[in-house]
């Protein structure tokens, strides 16, 4: 067995890895010894950004560095030693020397070495990474409810028991996979969001404080004061002039290719009457965040969704943003997720036809769930019929006005809560019995916290507790493990639509078992599979 010393030795050359280029994986091995066999699988992802981290690997962010080539924007960080700023690596200042220059993996990391962030290329505009790449599982719930406003209020502890570890722990998870701390992380994320704000929109400074959750207008001026140098103020007066508009509309990112018609294609195809609009290359739809009812609109730009938010306060606002990032997948590095999959003849084609296939998300975790029991061996058509039954008894009206869109066209109805369909009688809107007992079992277990789709639990501990509803079957539990708790690795292998994708004249349909087999060659992205599958059938994927 490896001794605790040499590990320890191990684990604290990792942040050295990141920006020296000679012999930290060697070191590492020394530190070891040869009995790497045992080490757990923590142990072997450090030692594998070690090896992955020398000199080979720095070259290759040095290459990235020079050519500007942005399929890695995002991917990494270039701090300028001799200006005490970090760039992203598609920066079109003048490259500065090799030997000034360090490799960081996240902003937070550079942030929290003493870099402040360059304004010409604007790191806070930099495409996100997936949030399970390359993390532990601990890290990848504890990114997603920091992006939900966990530490807001700078609570690590509590934070840290959400998740089920010591604070203590949490922050050398932290540390040793993301290069910052949680709290540098949280920060980051606020003053990067307060940062587009500034330049994106016509919010005053109050409300901007508030929005990225700095809590106070003193708090967020002493950030912007010591990261940047200025004031936000200042910051604003170096932006465009910008037109004003009915709602606050506010970029988003992404990692190209990015196939947003397919994704409308999807939605479309699902949308609940009264609830959810495709129309005109838009998607919108009513939300609810904190009780207070709202209306997203979003579009592709090229290079960035645009999404205007009607109705919210400003209070809301980063929390909807980061709900919106996940329903359109925008975190996905689809090179990645290529790399993969493409090695299957059969997903291959399918990959030509979509290069940057997402999976749709969805913003509520209660809706998708019942829209999943009600589209048990049905037709998605007839699944979304019945929806907007549902949602037409049961939601509540909304009236909020969005430009260029009229009346009834654009939503006006809220998706009911779970509390509404306790007692709900379905029979007469065409859902079966066993279907309609369904549902309120699942609406009883959410209203009761037996069932909850909170980010920071497991995907096989949610599983297991939507498993143990009547009715509730593996293909179910797996579709809403994909599309709410954004499982890249999530697989219906008994679905029709799956098993219908690999039918040829004269040969027996694949069976469930055989499917599932097969998709081990597809991980960590089974879930981008079976999208693609799904796009051979348009009748198929829930």
């Amino acid at each position: 067995m490896i001794s605790l010393n040499g590990w320890n030795k191990a684990a604290r050359a990792l942040p050295a890895a990141l920006h020296s280029t000679k012999g930290v994986y060697k070191r590492c091995q020394t530190y070891l010894g040869p009995n790497l066999a045992s080490l757990n699988p923590e142990q072997a992802y450090t030692l594998r950004m070690l090896r992955n981290s020398n000199s080979s690997d720095n070259d290759v962010f040095e290459r990235a560095r020079l050519s500007r080539d942005a399929r890695f924007d995002g991917r990494f960080f270039v701090a300028v030693k001799t200006t005490g700023i970090y760039c992203r690596p598609v920066c079109p200042a003048n490259a500065p020397k090799s030997e000034n220059v360090s490799f960081y993996p996240t902003a937070a990391a550079a942030g929290e070495a003493g870099y402040r962030p360059c304004l010409r290329c604007r790191p806070e505009c930099a495409p996100g990474t997936p949030a399970w790449e390359g993390t532990s599982t601990t890290v990848q719930r504890g990114l997603r409810l920091i992006a939900d406003g966990a530490l807001d209020d700078g609570d690590i502890e509590e934070l840290s028991d959400r998740l089920g570890v010591t604070s203590r722990h949490l922050r050398r998870l932290f540390t040793k996979h993301l290069g910052a701390s949680p709290l540098a992380v949280a920060h980051t994320q606020r003053l990067h969001f307060a940062k587009r704000l500034i330049d994106q929109t016509t919010l005053p400074m109050a409300d901007v404080a508030i929005a990225s959750g700095f809590g106070s207008t003193r708090r967020f001026n002493d950030a912007f004061r010591q990261t940047y140098g200025r004031t936000p103020r200042e910051l604003r007066r170096r932006r465009a002039v910008i037109a004003p508009s009915a709602g606050l509309t506010v970029q988003l990112p992404y990692r190209q290719p990015f196939a947003f018609d397919r994704l409308l294609q999807f939605f479309a195809g699902r949308a609940i009457p009264g609830v959810e609009v495709v129309r005109d290359q838009r998607y919108l739809r009513s939300i609810t965040m904190d009780g207070v009812n709202s209306i997203v609109d979003l579009s592709d730009v090229g290079g960035n969704v645009s999404l205007t938010v009607h109705g919210a306060g400003t209070r809301t606002l980063l929390p909807i943003v980061q709900r919106v990032r996940s329903l359109f997948d925008l975190d996905a590095s689809p090179d990645d997720v290529a790399k993969v999959l493409e090695k299957d003849e059969h997903l291959r084609p399918l990959l030509g036809k979509q290069p940057g296939v997402r999976v749709p998300g969805v913003w509520d975790g209660f809706e998708l769930t019942v829209r999943a029991i009600l589209g048990q061996q049905i037709s998605v058509a007839a699944a979304t019929t019945l929806s907007g039954r549902l949602a037409k008894r049961y939601g509540d009206p909304i009236s909020i006005s969005v430009p260029g869109v009229d009346g009834d066209a654009a939503p006006h109805l809220v998706f009911p809560r779970p509390e509404k369909l306790l007692r709900a009688r379905l029979g007469d809107l065409g859902v079966i019995r066993s279907r309609s007992d369904t549902i309120r079992r699942v609406a009883k277990c959410v209203v009761e916290g037996q069932i909850n789709f909170d980010p920071a639990q497991g995907v096989d501990e949610f599983c297991r507790s939507l498993l143990t509803v009547k009715g509730i079957g593996d293909w179910t539990a797996q579709y809403v493990a994909m599309r709410a708790l954004k499982d890249p690795d999530a697989f219906p292998h008994s679905d029709l639509g799956l098993l219908r994708a690999f039918d040829s004249p004269g040969d027996e349909r694949l069976r469930p078992a055989e499917l599932r087999e097969r998709a081990e060659a597809w991980r960590p992205w089974r879930a981008y599979a079976a999208l693609l599958l799904w796009s051979s059938d348009e009748n198929s994927g829930g």
